[in-house]
């Protein structure tokens, strides 16, 4: 069960980074955040009404609140490292922050039998090779590394806290809406001080039009990220967080296998690499 939504993770946030990819050509990206996650706060509030999960309210929940608030800190960190560049080490660096929910297991006692060690080495090396890293050209500007282990921190840090929200279902679906309620004021607070120093809420061509032609895109990105987190959280809960945090974190593949399948974009020797390293990690935390 474990290693099937933890897979399922995978492919629900490689698809939701692919989307929001594509949105942010043609909206600024805190814009795609807030709206995307405006949509999944309606939903989930519908969710926790109707399943009365309200009563699983509980300490726990700070655990969702901190998600809340670093993931949007760690979003904004990696697309401004991106923006800096080089984007093939950017990409696949922020990745790395699977270490952060791999190290919390180890220190919690769990201990990884030899063939699912070996799987976790593989499949991290094949995450951060699929990402196509540039190991000759412009160096990385100490800036955009510092950014980019930053988000690459937070996106681990909100794998270990979104693990730790509900210990019951009904407990998740509060725990996932608290965490994006935390989301929209995070994202809506830096979204106007964004616009009070002269930035962009709406896209420069099109304005409104535009948002609300995307709305059905937005509604998949923001709803595919919280099915990832919540598919993440069973995963964590029902096997080794270090076997259910390297297979959730694959996502990259699945981005870049988007890219090749709906763009056309050719895949790089060492991104095709990096697919065979991650698949073959794959099988041995599955079998492990």
């Amino acid at each position: 069960m474990t290693a099937l939504f933890a897979l399922a993770t995978s492919l629900l946030w490689g698809l939701a980074d692919f989307g929001g990819g594509l949105l942010t050509r043609r909206i600024p990206a805190l814009t795609v955040v807030v709206v995307s996650q405006g949509i999944a706060v309606v939903v989930l509030g519908v969710i926790v009404v109707a399943t009365g999960a309200w009563s699983e309210t509980g300490p726990q929940l700070w655990f969702a609140v901190a998600a809340g608030i670093v993931g949007p800190v760690a979003m904004l960190s990696f697309y401004k490292a991106l923006a800096l560049g080089p984007m093939g080490v950017v990409s696949p660096l922020g990745s790395l922050g699977v270490a952060v929910p791999v190290g919390v297991g180890l220190v919690l006692g769990e201990r990884p039998g030899l063939l699912q060690f070996a799987g976790i080495a593989v499949a991290v090396a094949g995450i951060v090779l699929a990402g196509g890293p540039e190991l000759r050209g412009a160096p990385v500007r100490r800036q955009a590394l510092l950014l980019t282990l930053v988000a690459a921190f937070g996106f681990g840090a909100v794998m270990a806290l979104i693990a730790e929200a509900s210990s019951t279902l009904t407990g998740l679906f509060l725990a996932l809406f608290v965490q994006r309620v935390t989301n929209v004021a995070a994202g809506g607070a830096a979204l106007y001080i964004s616009v009070r120093r002269g930035g962009r809420a709406l896209p420069e061509d099109g304005g409104w039009s535009v948002i609300r032609a995307s709305l059905p895109a937005l509604a998949f990105v923001g709803l595919a990220d919280v099915a990832a987190n919540g598919t993440y959280s069973i995963a964590a809960q029902h096997g080794p967080v270090t076997v259910a945090a390297v297979l959730a974190s694959l996502y990259p593949v699945v981005t870049a296998l988007a890219a090749r399948g709906v763009l056309k974009e050719r895949l790089r020797g060492v991104q095709a690499a990096g697919a065979g390293l991650a698949l073959v990690g794959t099988v041995l935390l599955a079998t492990g």
